[in-house]
């Protein structure tokens, strides 16, 4: 039988998704070794559905206006929602806004 490891990443929270998350900047999460970006998404927003409607589309893909980040890499110029997300990775959620 093979048994299934996990891995810690850190997610930062932009502020405008904060009052979704508990006012948390940064959430640490374990995804499995197979994990990518959606599985990292699925398990963020797990019980918080009004967080995930501002991440994704009913569809399941980003909403245009944000972007995802492993170590720094946009994941729209990586693998989309199947990049893998390393052992010991950084996420970071950013929303563009608009303002003047």
């Amino acid at each position: 039988m093979i048994e299934a490891t996990t891995r810690t990443v850190t997610v930062l929270i932009p502020t405008l998704l904060r009052p979704y998350i508990d006012g948390r900047s940064e959430v640490s999460m374990t995804v499995p070794d197979h994990g990518d970006v959606a599985a990292l998404l699925d398990g963020l927003g797990a019980g918080r559905p009004l967080l995930d409607q501002r991440i994704r589309e009913e569809t399941g893909a980003l909403r245009r206006y944000v972007n995802i980040y492993v170590d720094g890499e946009d994941v729209r110029r990586l693998e989309g929602l199947a990049t893998a997300v390393p052992a010991g990775a950084t996420v970071m959620i950013i929303q563009s806004v608009a303002g003047g």
